[in-house]
């Protein structure tokens, strides 16, 4: 099994990232909404979408979403918003077309991307989730800039929460930032890795050519400043079909 599908499936994870930014999280979609024009009643997809959080806000602003992820146990926390109209999740591998041609929008937010080890299976990936927009579809991407994580990488971390500790150690290997993650729950322990590639706009720029789309706006932050390659916090690349 692969490091993400073991970690991103695993109970600890949901536990050390519950405390994510909902209202950043609404913050950024409303700023995408009024920007990009999206309108109610449009098709999204939401592609890596872990438990739902952004998937579940653009349903609440009028669009008709389905959010895919590879982890069985966020889908299934997900799946409890399904008698919500419009509103669908299914375990899902973003490296295959979910349904051709069929979306007005899809979204990959909050650094769902650089996971596999093939640099091939991420350009299979941005080419599966292209083909699941219609003509002049629209893609968000939305990744961490790699240049500032990396000045201020924090090597060592120790936090404690619902009575597990959780030691964090940073490392560069690879063009990968990787994180070794020691779990101590009573008197158990675990050891999970989060390894994500260091891409960079020249990076997705390929992958999105690859793909046969064209970028359209590149963002720095979620209120959608330019970016800034030494300061902007976030790489959000806008696209189209």
């Amino acid at each position: 099994m692969s490091w993400y599908a073991n970690w991103f499936d695993s109970n600890y994870y949901h536990i050390l990232y519950k405390n994510r930014d909902q209202k950043e999280a609404e913050y950024f979609i409303d700023n995408l909404i009024k920007k990009l024009k999206i309108v109610k009643g449009n098709k999204l997809i939401d592609i890596a979408c872990g438990k739902g959080r952004h998937a579940i806000y653009f349903n609440k602003k009028g669009l008709n979403v389905v959010g895919v992820d590879l982890s069985p146990s966020s889908i299934n926390f997900a799946n409890l918003n399904t008698k919500i109209e419009n509103l669908k999740f299914a375990v899902h591998d973003m490296r295959d077309v979910y349904k051709n041609e069929y979306f007005d929008i899809a979204t990959n937010l909050f650094t769902s991307f650089g996971y596999f080890e093939n640099e091939d299976d991420e350009q299979k990936a941005i080419n599966s989730i292209s083909k699941n927009l219609k003509k002049d579809g629209i893609l968000v991407l939305d990744f961490m800039n790699i240049k500032k994580v990396i000045s201020n990488l924090v090597f060592k971390e120790k936090k404690e929460i619902d009575g597990i500790t959780f030691n964090i150690k940073r490392s560069i290997k690879k063009n990968c930032i990787v994180k070794d993650i020691e779990i101590i729950d009573g008197f158990k322990e675990y050891q999970y890795k989060e390894k994500v590639k260091a891409l960079t706009l020249k990076c997705f720029s390929k992958f999105i050519r690859g793909a046969g789309l064209k970028i359209i706006n590149i963002f720095g932050n979620y209120a959608l400043d330019d970016f800034n390659v030494n300061s902007s916090e976030r790489l959000i690349i806008i696209c189209k079909k």
